[in-house]
């Protein structure tokens, strides 16, 4: 028997107050993480790193900029657009006009990958 799981965005669990949805739980991935995230105009996101983790970047809707290092460093992004940011380095992704949704793919490189019990169905919400 084959093996796949076959979800659509609006039937997986949303967490962080709905900005992101469980997609890795959801899909039964075990080799990385993988989020959707929804970010509004509006929303004020922090510049973040992840100490040892790898992320990519997919945009599926909307458009804006991923600012790097506090702004040193900016790309534009749009539909389609794909971008890497190698451990420790500070993002942060701004939407333009409205709200941008995409893909975020992590992992630390080199090891073998350990989901963030929040990040399980069922795990209550780490923002209330």
């Amino acid at each position: 028997m084959a093996d796949y799981t076959t979800k659509r965005t609006d039937e997986l669990e949303p967490f962080y107050k709905g900005l992101f949805l469980k997609a890795r739980d959801e899909l039964g991935i075990t080799a990385f993480g993988l989020a959707i995230v929804t970010i509004d105009a509006d929303h004020d996101h922090p510049d973040h790193d992840h100490p040892d983790q790898e992320e990519v970047y997919v945009v599926l809707e909307g458009t804006g900029t991923l600012e790097i290092d506090g702004g040193a460093e900016t790309v534009p992004l749009d539909v389609g657009t794909l971008v890497r940011v190698g451990p420790n380095t500070k993002r942060r992704i701004v939407a333009d006009t409205g709200s941008m949704r995409l893909i975020a793919i992590g992992g630390v490189p080199g090891q073998a990958y350990e989901p963030p019990g929040y990040s399980d169905v069922g795990a209550p919400d780490p923002l209330g």
